[in-house]
């Protein structure tokens, strides 16, 4: 095994047992299921044991990660005809890649194999040897990480192999959360290998446990749209030009260069740090407070030992720390009713100062004070936007379409801020911040009501654990200059915070299948596509608001189309991806509320494509 400095763990064997010639198929998801894919995944201590995995098991794995093998045949120059008919382009999802890459649900066939899943990383490298150009001393790198899911491993594996055979390196840090990928690209550190020239974070956030897919960074951030359209454009035609030939050598290279490395050390320190630096560089800046974390069985059970008990936290009762792909106790999604019900228990039995819970790859969090309020949605920006105006006064914050009416006027006549709202989606709004910073207009914190967070101090890279850091500091730095009471300074800084009676996000489908857009009608016209059907329905419904004294439509919006009334508002939208019409509705009461329900049923009930059942049961 190979060190560099100490801090390289290994390299690591990915090639199998013998040179083969192999046919890609989907074997394996019809010869295992997801409980015997899990048995796959030691565990050492609570933590996922990956180092020794690969030599020990090499060859009972095989028949989970390629396919049929075929040891002794020769290897062939052309194009493998076994290889499944594969539509890259709909593994996109904005600015992310995601797919089902584990069989066992029904009406949800694999479509993220190690076949498509080799050639899209292929792909990303030849992507990366365009935009930066290797010198004649260092070949280019690139780091890659996962999360807890049941299928990492192996996507882990093809990822390697796919970025080897185009003749890049390949540095595996295994567990890790996806803001700690983007850093790898920012930290100078021979020892660490880094910077790396591009990353591959392994991750479907909380979707179910057959879920997977990547995401993409380089020092300059996360790839955005047109670059994931690219890639897998690319990946279509390495797929199709595949040979067993290639796919026996791109092994052959992962097995000689690729190396392990223990990076989230450092992304830990960093988090360690900041917090020390806030409180005037004192080395235990939390000693005395209680935190309790939930993982939901994610990436960030690192939170607790490695960030909190450093700073002398006290973390027990924290919960679902150890990584498990099947999720067994909550969604790990701060969106969630039932993972929020969790964190806020696990507060409140412990008599915890503060609680704080993450997503699936730590991108995402929110928190809940010492008496159970929840920092989530509308209050988690809220609080963000007070800590962020405390620093920089007057800034713009940034949110998606969806948040409320009562989050602008505490923005705005509370802290003295402006709130801007953006579209939905978490690339989009980061976006949007950096355009207002070039064009002149301060903004520091860019935010969706789902709880991705991105600050301009911290590269505009939406990092839960950083997040958590902000309202860390403000805990160290209240108890340095003398102010104790534990989460009440947090809850004190969104005290006149209104939050609505009634908040709802109803979902209206729409039936593609249907014949209204099989064949058009006189509303809709000729075109075919459940987009441009969403579009008319938002038209029309766009024209009945301009007909009703009653109902007044935002006069700056981004999306949809947004309406203020009744002392509420409602918002109709079209998902960015789905054939789906989501309809937020905030309101005072239950009254004010149906009536603006009925303003959209009014509308929509048009168009018949529209499951309206949702609206319905709601007014």
């Amino acid at each position: 095994m190979a060190a560099l400095s100490g801090k390289v763990v290994q390299n690591v064997l990915v090639a199998k047992c013998c040179q083969q010639n192999r046919k890609f198929s989907t074997q394996y998801q019809r010869d295992c299921c997801a409980p015997n894919m899990r048995s796959l995944l030691p565990f050492q201590g609570g933590k996922l044991a990956w180092t020794g995995f690969f030599t020990m098991r090499l060859c009972t794995m095989s028949k989970f990660s390629r396919g049929i093998v075929y040891c002794n045949a020769a290897p062939s120059t052309t194009a493998l005809p076994s290889l499944e008919k594969a539509d890259f382009l709909k593994l996109q999802n904005g600015s992310d890649i995601r797919g089902v890459a584990v069989a066992g649900v029904e009406g949800e066939p694999v479509n993220l194999t190690e076949a498509v899943t080799e050639a899209i990383a292929a792909a990303f490298a030849a992507w990366l040897l365009d935009k930066k150009k290797p010198d004649a001393f260092r070949r280019l790198r690139i780091s890659i990480g996962h999360d807890s899911r049941i299928s990492a491993q192996k996507l882990q594996d093809a990822v390697s192999r796919g970025i080897a055979g185009a003749g890049l390196d390949v540095i595996q840090y295994g567990l890790a959360s996806t803001p700690a990928m983007f850093n790898s690209t920012l930290t100078v550190n021979d020892e660490f290998l880094c910077p790396v020239d591009g990353s591959i974070m392994i991750t479907a956030s909380h979707l179910p446990y057959n879920r997977n897919g990547f995401k993409f960074f380089t020092n300059a951030g996360g790839l955005g749209k047109a670059d994931i359209k690219d890639i897998l454009e690319r990946a279509t035609n390495i797929y199709l030009n595949f040979t067993a030939e290639g796919l026996t050598d791109s092994e052959r290279k992962a097995s000689l260069s690729v190396k392990r490395v223990d990076y989230m050390t450092v992304y830990t320190s960093n988090l360690v740090a900041a917090v020390r630096k806030a409180a005037g560089n004192i080395e235990k800046p939390l000693e005395g407070f209680h935190i309790v974390v939930d993982a939901g069985n994610g990436a960030g059970g690192f939170f607790a030992g490695k960030v909190l008990e450093p700073l002398g936290a006290i973390t027990s009762g924290s919960q679902f720390l150890e990584p498990d792909g099947l999720f067994p106790n909550h969604i790990p999604n701060p969106e969630d009713k039932a993972a929020m019900k969790a964190i806020t228990k696990a507060v409140l039995d412990n008599k915890a100062d503060l609680g704080i819970i993450f997503d699936t790859d730590v991108d995402r969090s929110a928190a809940v004070d010492s008496t159970g309020c929840e920092f989530n949605r509308n209050r988690l920006i809220a609080l963000m936007s007070a800590l962020v105006l405390e620093e920089h006064p007057g800034t713009t914050i940034v949110t998606d379409s969806v948040t409320s009416d009562g989050l602008t006027t505490f923005i705005e006549n509370k802290l003295g801020g402006k709130h801007h709202r953006f579209k939905r989606g978490y690339k989009n709004v980061i976006d949007e911040a950096i355009r207002l910073n070039s064009g002149g207009e301060e903004s520091h914190l860019a935010i969706e009501t789902s709880g991705h967070g991105a600050l301009k101090e911290n590269h505009w890279l939406d990092d839960g654990a950083y997040l958590m850091v902000k309202l860390l500091n403000k805990l160290a730095s209240a108890r340095a200059s003398g102010i104790g009471g534990g989460s009440k300074v947090l809850t004190d800084l969104v005290e006149g915070m209104e939050d609505p009676a009634v908040a709802v996000e109803l979902r209206l489908k729409i039936d593609q299948n249907h014949a209204d857009i099989k064949g058009g009608n006189e509303c809709f016209g000729s075109s075919r596509s459940f987009r441009d059907y969403g579009e008319a329905v938002l038209k029309h419904l766009e024209n009945i608001i301009n007909l009703d004294p009653k109902l007044q439509k935002a006069p700056v919006n981004y999306e949809g189309v947004r309406v203020s009334g009744y002392g509420g508002w409602f918002l109709l939208r079209l998902s960015l991806h789905d054939p789906v019409l989501p309809l937020n509705i905030e309101a005072p009461g239950d009254e004010d509320a149906v009536k603006l329900g009925l303003a959209v049923l009014a509308a929509v009930k048009e168009f018949s494509a529209v499951d309206t059942s949702a609206l319905d049961k709601f007014v």
